[in-house]
C-alpha cells in the first residue's frame, strides 16, 4: 500500500471510530429507554414516561447524524468492498436503534392512558420481565458488534424465541382477562398494543445481531430463525 493509500485508509478508520461512537451512545440511551419504559408502566409514573418520551429526540438525531456522517465518508473515502459493507452495517444498525427508540416512546406514552384505569393485575411485572430480556439482548448484540463475535450475535438471534414466547403468554393473559370482565377491555387492548411493540423490539435487536453475523463472516444468516409470536388470534385473522 503505497503512502497515499495508506493515508485514506487511516482517515477511513478514524471517521468510522467516530461513526461507532455515536452508535453505542445511542445504544446506551435506546436501553435506558427500553428500561425506563417498562418501569414507567409497571409503576405508574408519568413522570418517568415523559422522560422516555423526551428523550426519544436525541436517539432521533444521533440517528440523523450517523447516516449523514456515514453518507459523507462514503462520498469522500470511496472505500474498498470490505469498508464499504462496515458502513452500510452502521447505517443499519443505527435505522434499528432509532426503531426500538420509537417503540419504547410510545410505551411511555400509552402509561399516561393506563394511569386512568384500574390496573391488570401482574401485567406490569410481566411486561417489565419482558423488556428486560430484551434490553440485554440489545446489550449483548452491541458487544457482539464491538467486538465482532458472530457467536455471541447467533446468541442473541436464538434468545428472540424467548421473548416471542413471553408475548405469546401475555396475549393468553390479555383474553383471560378480557373474557373474565369485559371492564378490563380497554386496558388489556393498550397492554396487548404494548406487549406486540416489545416483541417488536426484539425483532429489531435480532436484525441487529444479524449485521454482526453478515460483518463477521460476509453473509447473513440464511436458517430462517424460528418464530414464535405467532397467537391463535392472529394466524386465524382474529376469528
Amino acid at each position: 500500500m503505497h503512502h497515499e493509500e495508506q493515508h485514506i485508509s487511516k482517515a477511513f478508520d478514524r471517521d468510522l471510530e467516530a461513526i461507532q461512537a455515536q452508535i453505542m451512545k445511542m445504544g446506551g440511551l435506546v436501553e435506558a429507554a427500553i428500561v425506563d419504559a417498562a418501569e414507567s408502566l409497571a409503576m405508574r409514573d408519568e413522570d418517568l414516561a415523559k422522560k422516555v418520551v423526551d428523550g426519544d429526540k436525541v436517539i432521533d438525531e444521533l440517528d440523523f447524524t450517523v447516516n449523514e456522517e456515514a453518507a459523507r465518508t462514503l462520498a469522500i473515502r470511496q472505500p474498498s468492498a470490505f469498508d464499504l459493507r462496515t458502513v452500510l452495517s452502521v447505517i443499519k444498525i443505527s435505522n434499528n436503534l432509532e426503531r426500538i427508540g420509537d417503540y419504547s416512546k410510545n410505551m411511555a406514552k400509552r402509561t399516561g392512558v393506563l394511569v386512568q384505569m384500574s390496573p391488570i393485575e401482574e401485567t406490569g411485572p410481566a411486561i417489565r420481565r419482558m423488556a428486560r430480556a430484551v434490553e440485554v439482548m440489545l446489550k449483548d448484540a452491541l458487544d457482539a458488534y464491538v467486538q465482532r463475535d458472530p457467536e455471541l450475535a447467533e446468541d442473541v438471534r436464538q434468545r428472540d424465541l424467548e421473548v416471542d414466547q413471553m408475548y405469546n403468554s401475555l396475549f393468553r393473559n390479555f383474553l383471560t382477562y378480557m373474557m373474565e370482565d369485559p371492564r378490563n377491555i380497554t386496558a388489556c387492548m393498550h397492554l396487548h398494543f404494548i406487549a406486540k411493540n416489545i416483541e417488536r423490539m426484539g425483532d429489531h435487536v435480532t436484525a441487529i445481531a444479524e449485521q454482526v453475523i453478515y460483518l463477521s463472516t460476509g453473509h447473513i444468516p440464511e436458517d430462517p430463525r424460528p418464530k414464535g409470536d405467532r397467537t391463535a388470534f392472529e394466524t386465524t385473522g382474529g376469528h
